[in-house]
């Protein structure tokens, strides 16, 4: 194994890492969906001199060396781009993660009452154990739009003084039953249901009147507060995540707590790097993406043509509109798809390959390939493109390592790499080895993340 960092680090260097993390939590507890998440990067890059990148065409003005602009895709996917020095058809360095976490979504038709409890039905998103989710505080978060074309943002669960959600889970007294299940049936999806209410709506009124009184309570407290009728559920994007802030984790805060770090360590990281850079020799992009949970599909994914679009404009906007240099400069490119990897964790060990993981404290990570078994659904990077990466880093002084995602046999995950590898396109995954992935607490390094933001930057510079 190699040397833990942390004894490598000069007091402002722990400074700087403090900063940066103390960030990072923030961005965390303000981002937790993918919405929440692309209106603080914009908010973020507009401090920073970024610009939509439709004002800056409505303008009529061409883009330059130093130019910063941004464009956003149905508010839940986003690409910032910094204008380098070289034409955009050399090729662009893009820094590319994903901002959607696995967390369970509320149906379009979805409030009930059962026996005097009001429930939200719903539907997981992404790879979960459904076990984790139950018996623990939950929050809401989304839109609701309603026909007029309002949308109406909802955060609840969040602030001390909001109430939070539960799903309910069978007392241990009666779980005899259940404890025999295997894990992936101890919880059905379809009783994954959030506990939403259990007073009625006026405690007075004959019992005739008293059905479904539960149900209309908790649609008279959405009508005051959110101007929320019954049937806008069916044009509502609500989510139900985990309750609370991120916090540091450890005796020694070495170590950060917090649901959604992935993939948000590596989107986060990506991001505070591009804002970090200001001139370069080749154009730098920081495209944030969703949808990567679930296949990466959707106009809002990362298989949309919203990327390729973009890069579209902007070679109009600097040489000229041209497809042909639209293909050149997506095959010039060269990539780090930003994804976390497994931490190895001596609790399980007999699930890695210990030469072949990651440990906390170690770096950033690489993963020549993903995939599963015999690498099947992976992009694998070309040996050239990861020795010009070594010597990127070792100039920068960025502590990295190499990995796999577990034993071979085992199981296995992708991202988006090989999508962005059908351009022709050098890509290669990196990222931040995370305990606990896709728990709703997920655990990473502090100075993990810490030399991602230095290796992103000293990517940027390549």
């Amino acid at each position: 194994m190699k040397q833990n960092i942390w004894t490598t680090y000069s007091e402002n260097q722990l400074q700087e890492l403090q900063d940066i993390t103390g960030r990072y939590k923030s961005c965390l507890d303000a981002g937790k969906t993918e919405r929440e998440c692309v209106k603080l990067s914009i908010r973020m890059a507009e401090e920073a001199g970024y610009r939509s990148l439709e004002e800056v065409q409505a303008s009529g003005q061409k883009l330059k060396e130093g130019d910063k602009v941004y464009a956003v895709n149905m508010d839940k996917m986003l690409a910032l781009f910094r204008i380098g020095k070289e034409p955009i058809s050399a090729g662009m360095n893009i820094l590319g993660a994903h901002i959607d976490s696995p967390r369970i979504d509320v149906k379009q038709n979805p409030l009930y009452e059962n026996e005097g409890f009001s429930y939200l039905d719903t539907h997981y998103y992404g790879g979960i154990k459904k076990y984790q989710w139950v018996a623990q505080p939950l929050s809401l978060h989304g839109v609701v739009v309603k026909k007029d074309g309002t949308v109406t943002e909802v955060s609840i669960g969040e602030n001390e003084s909001d109430p939070v959600f539960v799903i309910t889970d069978l007392l241990v007294h009666l779980a005899q039953e259940q404890l025999e299940k295997k894990a992936s049936k101890v919880i059905d999806g379809e009783k994954l249901d959030l506990l939403v209410g259990n007073r009625p709506l006026d405690a007075v009124i004959e019992e005739k009147e008293q059905k479904e009184a539960v149900k209309a309570n908790v649609l008279a407290l959405l009508k005051e507060k959110y101007d929320m009728e019954e049937d806008d559920f069916s044009s509502a994007e609500l989510e139900i995540v985990p309750a609370g802030k991120a916090r540091d984790c450890g005796l020694d805060r070495s170590m950060i707590l917090s649901y959604g770090q992935d993939d948000r360590v590596c989107a986060f990281t990506s991001l505070f790097a591009m804002l970090d850079v200001t001139e370069a020799e080749k154009t730098g992009c920081c495209l944030l993406v969703d949808k990567e949970e679930i296949g990466s599909v959707g106009a809002t994914g990362m298989h949309s043509r919203f990327f390729e679009n973009t890069v579209a404009e902007l070679i109009a906007m600097t040489e000229g509109e041209s497809e042909l240099k639209v293909r050149k400069a997506l095959m010039n490119s060269r990539m780090l798809s930003s994804d976390v990897s497994a931490a190895y964790d001596p609790m399980f060990a007999e699930a890695f390959e210990k030469r072949s993981s990651a440990f906390f404290a170690n770096g950033i990570t690489f993963n020549k390939f993903t995939g599963s078994r015999g690498k099947s659904g992976s992009n694998d990077a070309n040996a050239e493109y990861i020795a010009a990466l070594r010597k990127a880093m070792d100039d920068a002084g960025v502590a990295y390592q190499f990995a796999e995602l577990g034993r071979v046999d085992l199981g296995g995950g992708g991202t988006i790499a090989y999508i962005m590898a059908n351009y022709g396109m050098e890509v290669i995954d990196s990222g931040v080895a995370v305990l606990n992935m896709h728990a709703p607490y997920e655990v990473v390094s502090k100075a993990d993340v810490y030399e991602a933001v230095k290796g992103y930057r000293a990517f940027l510079k390549m």
